[in-house]
């Protein structure tokens, strides 16, 4: 039978297309409904288009068997039930389908880690990750692969650490890194980076030519002065403080430290602290003023020095004329007698 438009009985006041062979209903029942057109199902045919036989299902309840852990939900809400079973509604996108005997899995609702489903390295199984070999995690997100991990003398995180997802997580607190090689804190460190922190700063220094090429692995920030460079306490990572000459001799400060990103980071007070030259007046000022003390000292002295001899030559005249006078009397004396 071709399809037939029946007008319905009692309140229906739509046209319904009835598409099912008339051996399964009898369209001389009609009886009243609230929206649709409602029939009733030849004897052994059952359903909401008598596609279904009394045999096979309950007809008392029909939709008991579709529903979850005896839940309200036909389905899970992502099916119909038919004939006691339930029939998952198709998705626009073929490779996105709903599964399950309640239409409760589905294989497109997994976590997802960089935008991907799984990570892209698993399938999404009942809303479940059933990740790749060498990767685990709810999103499959976590590789197995130790090899990230080795440092350079071939142990695991350079035996300071563990090797977690892919990478180190370090266990002593002065080592950093991918690999737990690095150590901002350790002595040399200043050392280590000063020729490139002085070329990339301020232009100067044995590696001026070559900056660009090797000195390029560090963030540099300027700072006006020393009390602005970050201090131990205000970070979550060890920051070591530097200080070191350059090639004019003066004195420029930095630190070093490796963010717990593994990001390498410099900071630089922008003006380096030159010693200052000479003043040479005051050095002038003060050669003269020497020179003048002691020439005033050597007079001083030499003046002294006269009057002491003067003296004493006076006191040598003062004895021998009385010495002569004595002898003049005595003279006199001897002619008397």
């Amino acid at each position: 039978m071709g399809p037939t438009s029946v007008e319905p009985a009692g309140r229906c006041i739509s046209k319904v297309s009835l598409l099912v062979s008339s051996d399964f209903f009898n369209l001389s029942k009609e009886i009243p409904c609230a929206s649709q057109l409602c029939v009733r199902c030849n004897e052994g045919r059952v359903g909401r288009n008598c596609e279904c036989s009394s045999n096979d299902v309950a007809t008392e309840d029909m939709d008991r068997t579709c529903r979850k852990d005896n839940g309200t939900d036909i389905c899970s809400n992502n099916g119909e039930c038919v004939c006691g079973t339930c029939e998952c509604k198709k998705r626009e996108n073929p490779e996105e389908r709903y599964s399950g005997q309640f239409c409760e899995c589905d294989n497109f609702n997994c976590d997802r880690s960089g935008s991907l489903l799984c990570g892209g390295h698993g399938r999404c199984e009942c809303r479940k990750c059933i990740c790749e070999p060498m990767w685990n995690g709810t999103a499959c997100d976590c590789s197995l692969d130790e090899s990230t991990c080795l440092a350079s003398n071939k142990q695991i995180c350079n035996g300071r650490g563990r090797c977690e997802c892919g990478a180190c997580k370090c266990d002593d607190l002065k080592f950093q890194g991918p690999t737990c090689e690095a150590c901002p804190t350790c002595p040399g460190v200043c050392i280590e980076h000063k020729e490139c922190v002085e070329c990339r700063a301020f232009g100067t220094g044995e590696k001026k030519e070559t900056c660009q090429k090797e000195c390029s692995d560090f963030t540099l920030f300027k700072v006006k002065t020393r009390d602005k460079l970050p201090q131990p306490n205000d970070k979550s990572y060890p920051v070591m403080h530097c200080k070191e000459r350059d090639a004019n001799d003066c004195w420029f400060y930095y630190t070093y430290a490796v963010t717990n990103n593994t990001e390498k980071v410099v900071y630089v007070v922008e003006e380096p602290e030159c010693p200052t030259g000479p003043d040479i007046i005051p050095i002038v000022a003060g050669v003269v003023a020497g020179i003048v003390l002691i020439g005033l000292a050597l007079l001083l002295i030499w003046k002294l020095l006269m009057i002491i001899h003067d003296r004493r030559e006076f006191a040598k005249f003062e004895k021998e004329k009385m010495n002569a006078k004595w002898d003049t009397v005595g003279a006199w004396n001897r002619i008397s007698l």
